[in-house]
């Protein structure tokens, strides 16, 4: 994928978000995220709050306050943004949803991998299916197997084959694990409950074992 297409990946996902989040009852906004501690609309906020970065010296500020824990410098600021905005969420997000706007911490490639994961996020525990787009994901899981922190996964994942069933993507080595590239990218970013559902192969012992 060239920049456009990722950026253009980007938007139609932040706008899948904001169809999914559109209409929803304040108890299913309240549901819990996939993502531990965070609410349905704190991962909506989070998202929406990409292309509105308070710029790098704010952001280095609230992680010595928060002794250098990233996530709850996104946790608390995402929290806040979601009770600001209410019922106001799905129109901010397709508001922003073409922006190219970016944190100065961050890349389009992580972006692009995050914000697949996150709709997945809010989707997963409110019962909607949506479609990972095959391209962006294959580009977001190797941006993940390659990078270090915070997802380690190629030390995590060490002895394990993963391939895709859903499209053409293969990593590490040793015993398999096979599943969609969803559920890989779930288990890449340490969603490894919500990932095991949808993996089968030798491997999956292991994972079980050692979530």
């Amino acid at each position: 994928m060239d920049v456009d297409e990722k950026w253009q990946t980007i938007a139609g996902q932040r706008t899948v978000l904001a169809d999914v989040l559109t209409g929803l009852s304040d108890r299913d906004l309240d549901r819990p995220s996939l993502c531990a501690r965070w609410r349905v609309r704190d991962v909506a906020a989070h998202v929406a709050l990409t292309p509105c970065s308070p710029g790098l010296p704010r952001i280095l500020a609230s992680a010595l306050r928060a002794r250098g824990d990233f996530d709850e410098v996104n946790r608390t600021s995402a929290v806040g943004h979601a009770e600001r905005l209410g019922p106001a969420l799905a129109g901010e997000l397709r508001a922003v949803a073409s922006s190219r706007r970016r944190p100065a911490i961050t890349t389009v490639d992580n972006l692009l991998f995050d914000t697949i994961v996150h709709v997945q996020d809010v989707a997963v525990p409110l019962g909607v299916e949506v479609d990972v787009p095959p391209e962006g994901a294959r580009e977001g899981a190797d941006r993940v197997w390659r990078m270090g922190w915070p997802f380690w996964a190629r030390r995590r994942l060490r002895g394990l084959e993963l391939a895709a069933t859903d499209t053409d993507w293969m990593r590490g080595y040793g015993e398999p694990v096979r599943g969609p590239i969803r559920d890989l990218l779930f288990l890449l970013t340490g969603r490894t409950e919500a990932a095991l559902p949808g993996l089968h192969g030798a491997g999956v012992r292991h994972l079980a074992s050692h979530p």
